[in-house]
């Protein structure tokens, strides 16, 4: 490890990943109760927790530009949805109903979600949607806006440096999936729940999700075999409305 590294971790400025609270304890030869707290401190300081509630009072436009600085400095992103679609794959339909529920004028949040998603066709980025049916079908919207959101979908699918999976209810999947999370390259994975986010920055909390992903990605259909999947489900929305 750098000295360099040694006195920024010193100073503050830069937070210790667990495998470098580990390398320092290993040169020092520390162990026992003190080592173990101290990793302790270490995980704790790798997570980090943004309720709902401060993010709403902040303004959710200042959570997306934050969502954007992140995609700014990522190349690989790797998307788990489990119950909703995702902001990046929206309609400005889907987009206005996902936060239709948050008080006051969210003009600004639309705007810049919808704006997010120029970063789609950034050739230098990767990026894989893996989605449950029930994500892709689940009712946010009226039948046919639900039937414009599925070509939406479609098209995404076709941008060259995406690939976008479904996961059909049909068959056996011996999984139990409990939230939606995203990973961005090796460096951290966001955990969503009812209330809030996690941020995770432990290697090992995203080598844990990321090894998630791979095993739900066996389970998906991909390529023309999704785009006719998702044709159809269009044509059941469309079928609704008439």
């Amino acid at each position: 490890m750098s000295q360099t590294k040694i006195s920024n971790i010193e100073s503050g400025k830069l937070t210790p990943a667990i495998v470098d609270v580990e390398l320092i304890l290993d040169a020092l030869g520390a162990e026992g109760p003190l080592a173990a707290e101290i990793l302790a401190l270490a995980r704790s300081a790798n997570t980090e927790w943004q309720d709902h509630w401060s993010s709403r009072r902040r303004g959710l436009d200042k959570k997306q530009n934050e969502l954007a600085r992140l995609e700014a400095v990522s190349t690989e992103f790797r998307y788990f949805l489990l119950s909703m679609i995702t902001g990046l794959l929206a309609t400005p339909e889907y987009v206005r109903a996902s936060i239709a529920d948050v008080p006051g004028d969210q003009s600004k949040t639309i705007a810049k979600k919808l704006e997010r998603q120029s970063v789609l066709v950034n050739p230098e980025k990767r990026f894989t949607f893996l989605l449950t049916e029930q994500a892709v079908r689940w009712p946010l919207l009226p039948p046919l806006e639900m039937a414009m959101q599925m070509d939406r979908l479609v098209s995404v699918s076709r941008i060259p440096n995406v690939r976008l999976g479904v996961i059909p209810l049909g068959g056996h999947i011996p999984e139990q999936p409990l939230n939606t999370f995203t990973v961005y390259d090796r460096r951290l994975a966001t955990v969503e729940t009812g209330t809030g986010a996690l941020i995770l920055r432990d290697h090992r909390d995203v080598n844990v999700y990321r090894e998630d992903f791979e095993r739900y990605e066996g389970y998906a259909v991909w390529g023309d075999d999704c785009r006719s999947l998702l044709h159809d489900w269009a044509m059941i929305f469309t079928r609704q409305r008439q």
